[in-house]
C-alpha cells in the first residue's frame, strides 16, 4: 500500500489522532499538510516527519474561524498544486449535562468538530474535481454513534459527521472521489487521559479485545480508506473500537 505522489491535508495534526494519521501517511509516502491551533507542535511534527525521510508543511490555523481555514488551503493549494487526501480530524470537548450546558459551549464544539469539516472539505474539493481523484475521511467517535451522557454537544457534532460522510459520496461519487468515516472508541489520547480510573475500568469491562486502543490504531484504519485499496468504499463508517459496539 502506498501513497506517494498523493498530498494529504490533515486537520487537528499537533497532537493525539491526528499526529498519528499524519505520521502514518508520510510513511507511506504521502506529503503531508498538517494543519492545527499550535504552531510549535506543528514544527515539531513537521521536523520529525522530515527527520524520518518524509515530506511536511505546517501551516497554523483555526478550523473554527472560516476565514483562518480559506487562507490556510488557498496558500497549501499555491504551495503544494493540489490536495488528494483530506482528514477531518480537529475536535475538542466542552462537557456538561445539556440542562446545565452553556450555549457557547455548545456552539464551540458544534464549529470546531462539524462546520469545520464542512469549510474544509469545501475548499479541498474542487483540487479532487478537478483530477477526479480523491479521499475524503471524518473522524467520528463511537459516541456520535451511541451517545453519551454529558456530551450532548460532542455527541450531536460527531453524529453530524457520520451524516455529512453519506451526503458528499453521494455528491462526489461520480468523480472517483472516496468519502468515508472512521470511529474511533476509547483510544489513549490527551482528550480521554482526564477521564477517571474508574470510568477507565468501566469502559475496559464493556471492550471485547480488553484494552485501550492506540492512536496508531485509528491511523491505520484512516490510511486503508485513503489508499487505492479503498477504492470500492464510500458513504462508510469504520469503527474502531475493540468490540465496544458492533452492528
Amino acid at each position: 500500500m502506498t501513497l506517494s505522489g498523493r498530498v494529504a491535508l490533515v486537520t487537528g495534526a499537533s497532537q493525539g489522532i491526528g499526529r498519528a494519521v499524519a505520521v502514518k501517511l508520510a510513511a507511506l509516502g504521502a506529503t503531508v499538510v498538517v494543519a492545527a491551533r499550535n504552531q510549535e507542535k506543528l514544527a515539531e511534527l513537521v521536523q520529525q516527519i522530515a527527520g524520518s525521510g518524509g515530506k511536511a508543511a505546517g501551516f497554523p490555523v483555526d478550523v473554527a474561524d472560516e476565514d483562518q481555514v480559506k487562507t490556510a488551503f488557498k496558500a497549501a493549494l499555491a504551495q503544494l498544486g493540489k490536495i488528494d487526501i483530506l482528514i477531518n480530524n480537529a475536535g475538542i470537548t466542552r462537557d456538561q449535562l445539556v440542562m446545565r450546558m452553556k450555549r457557547a459551549d455548545w456552539d464551540a464544539v458544534l464549529n470546531t468538530n462539524l462546520t469545520s469539516a464542512y469549510l474544509c472539505t469545501q475548499q479541498a474539493i474542487g483540487s479532487m474535481l478537478k483530477q477526479r481523484w480523491g479521499r475524503i475521511i471524518n473522524v467520528t467517535s463511537i459516541f456520535g454513534q451511541m451517545g453519551q451522557a454529558g456530551q450532548a454537544n460532542y455527541a450531536a457534532s460527531k453524529a453530524g459527521l457520520i451524516g455529512l460522510t453519506m451526503a458528499i459520496a453521494r455528491e462526489v461519487g461520480s468523480r472517483n472521489i472516496t468519502c468515508n468515516a472512521v470511529a474511533p472508541g476509547f483510544i489513549e489520547t490527551a482528550m480521554t487521559s482526564g477521564f477517571s480510573d474508574d470510568f477507565k475500568q468501566n469502559a475496559l469491562k464493556n471492550i471485547p479485545l480488553g484494552r485501550v486502543g492506540t492512536t496508531e490504531d485509528v491511523a491505520n484504519a484512516v490510511a486503508f480508506l485513503a489508499s487505492e485499496e479503498a477504492s470500492y468504499i464510500t458513504g462508510h463508517v469504520l469503527s474502531v473500537n475493540g468490540g465496544m459496539l458492533m452492528g
